[in-house]
């Protein structure tokens, strides 16, 4: 019953989406393989309406989600009465974790399994108006997406570089506007190929270390503005 609760709410907000706002996607060379997806990257998190970019997704494919969808979410966010309670009855598979590396996140990676399709905004917090997160700091990626990345060893990745939505809405600053275009650039890796690209032993610190300053890289000149 979770499962179509959730693909329900999935398929009423791609078909608001496909209603109210236009899509320009920047499609990869190679083609995405729906039915391989194993982790979706979303770089340049803006806002907590960002589900709209279900808009332009398969109706396969969020059948899968609502099946197959893990995701870490934000506590403040998860807390909240309206909001939290649409996320969780969006995606049963999402996870309540704090901005601290403890046992939520433990919680989050245990919950994984062969059938997870991941989807996760690596930055962890949203980019306000400025350019910086609440606290004036500097956007960057956190360390637990590449824990992620270790424990998978197939599938195809998906970095979805979002052009932002404050042109829809702002955080804290009212409701969405409508009938804007939305962007976004899609990349496919195969997963084992990604891993392997670094040079270096995978999952060692090395690596590690190299796959966030790869993913840096691309969230400060790939995204779509």
């Amino acid at each position: 019953m979770k499962n179509l609760i959730s693909f329900f709410i999935l398929l009423t907000i791609r078909v608001f989406s496909k209603v109210f706002y236009r899509f320009r996607i920047g499609w990869p060379k190679e083609p995405i393989r729906w039915n391989e997806i194993k982790l979706i990257i979303f770089l340049n998190h803006t806002s907590l309406f960002e589900p709209i970019f279900l808009g332009f997704l398969p109706v396969s494919f969020l059948w899968r989600l609502s099946k197959h969808l893990a995701a870490p979410g934000a506590d403040k966010t998860l807390n909240r009465p309206i909001v939290g309670t649409l996320y969780k009855l969006m995606s049963p598979g999402i996870t309540s974790i704090t901005r601290k590396r403890d046992e939520s996140w433990d919680e989050f990676m245990y919950s994984l399994s062969d059938d997870s399709v991941v989807v996760i905004a690596p930055e962890g917090r949203m980019m306000r108006k400025n350019g910086l997160d609440l606290h004036g700091n500097k956007m960057t990626v956190k360390a637990g997406v590449v824990d992620i990345l270790s424990g998978l060893n197939k599938g195809q990745m998906v970095i979805a570089y979002s052009g932002g939505l404050h042109h829809v809405q702002i955080p804290g600053e009212g409701l969405p506007k409508l009938f804007k275009t939305l962007k976004l650039n899609l990349e496919t890796f195969e997963i084992a190929d990604y891993k392997e690209s670094f040079g270096k032993s995978v999952n060692s610190n090395e690596w590690k270390k190299l796959v966030l300053e790869d993913l840096q890289h691309r969230l400060e000149t790939k995204v779509q503005v």
